[in-house]
């Protein structure tokens, strides 16, 4: 079964959280799901790195990574999956779509409410939990 290694964003600003929508995908399990966004961490690149270039190809957007926050291990039907997440601030909210058909600006108790990929769910509950403190 293939792997793959991705890091994730988990982007703040104003107590704001960046929940972005995929689009359509051969993979009905991950179809039109919201994931914190991020992508493939190249050979030899460091994952807070991958999140950093990431974020700047698909969103336009400048992050600073603060910190590693959870790394999940899923295993999906057709793929397994490494996924390294960050909390990450942003100066604004101010983003260009390219690969996502949408996103939204949440509050930590508006999180739960959306239909996350399988692999972000044990990022959102930690999330959760860790911003009720």
């Amino acid at each position: 079964m293939k792997q793959v290694e991705v890091s994730a964003a988990i982007i703040i600003n104003n107590k704001k959280i960046l929940c972005v929508q995929r689009g359509p995908n051969k993979f009905e399990y991950i179809s039109n799901k919201f994931e914190f966004p991020g992508g493939k961490v190249e050979f030899g690149e460091l994952p807070s790195d991958a999140a950093i270039r990431e974020i700047y190809e698909e969103l336009k957007m400048t992050i600073s990574v603060e910190r590693e926050f959870l790394t999940v291990n899923h295993i999906y039907p057709d793929f397994k999956i490494k996924m390294h997440s960050f909390i990450c601030s942003t100066l604004t909210q101010e983003l260009e779509l390219s690969e996502h058909i949408s996103f939204q600006w949440l509050d930590k108790s508006e999180l739960k409410f959306l239909d996350w990929a399988a692999a972000d769910i044990p990022i959102v509950d930690k999330l959760i939990k860790e911003l009720e403190r």
